[in-house]
This record gives C-alpha cells, sequence and structure tokens, in this order.
C-alpha cells in the first residue's frame, strides 16, 4: 500500500513539474507575439497586418487593428490588444 502512495506522489509531482515547465502554474506568458490594437501612431513595431508598410514608426492612427507591437501574450491582453488583426480602431482602449 505504502508503494502505491509513493508511485502515485510520483506521477502527480512530475505532471505539476511539466505544468511549471510549460509556464501554465507559473504564470509565464509567450513572448514576443504581435499585439494588435496598442501601438500609437509612429510607435508600431516593423510591418503591419495588411503589409501597406514594413518599417517601425509607420502608423498613422493610433489603436490601429493592423498594427502591432511586440510583447508577452498577458501584457498584451492586460493592455486590451488583441493577438489577431482587425479592422479598424481598438475600441476597448480609452482614447
Amino acid at each position: 500500500m505504502n508503494e502505491k502512495k509513493h508511485s502515485a506522489a510520483a506521477v502527480v509531482f512530475a505532471g505539476a513539474l511539466a505544468l511549471a515547465a510549460s509556464g501554465a502554474v507559473t504564470g509565464t506568458a509567450e513572448a514576443g507575439v504581435k499585439c494588435f490594437g496598442v501601438a500609437k501612431a509612429g510607435e508600431n513595431d516593423c510591418g503591419n497586418a495588411s503589409g501597406t508598410h514594413m518599417c517601425a514608426g509607420k502608423a498613422i492612427k493610433d489603436y490601429s487593428g493592423d498594427e502591432w507591437k511586440e510583447m508577452d501574450a498577458v501584457k498584451c491582453v492586460q493592455m486590451k490588444g488583441k493577438l489577431e488583426p482587425f479592422n479598424g480602431i481598438n475600441p476597448d482602449i480609452k482614447q
């Protein structure tokens, strides 16, 4: 019986290690995602979703759903950005 408890504990521990390594338990985020709708005019990172320009700092509208800044996914969501491009101006950011 003791042996079963030890092996069950080992399985639980191994699972917890796997989750921690994946970032699910620690709350770490995927770094380097494109966060759309958070860049102010002239403050976007390189390129845009529609391909109309390929250079950083070329955004002409604040919070355009076509423009992005690179950041981790958690920060993007906290800033009310989107992980996919969208049409128009981000309605979730107070301007």
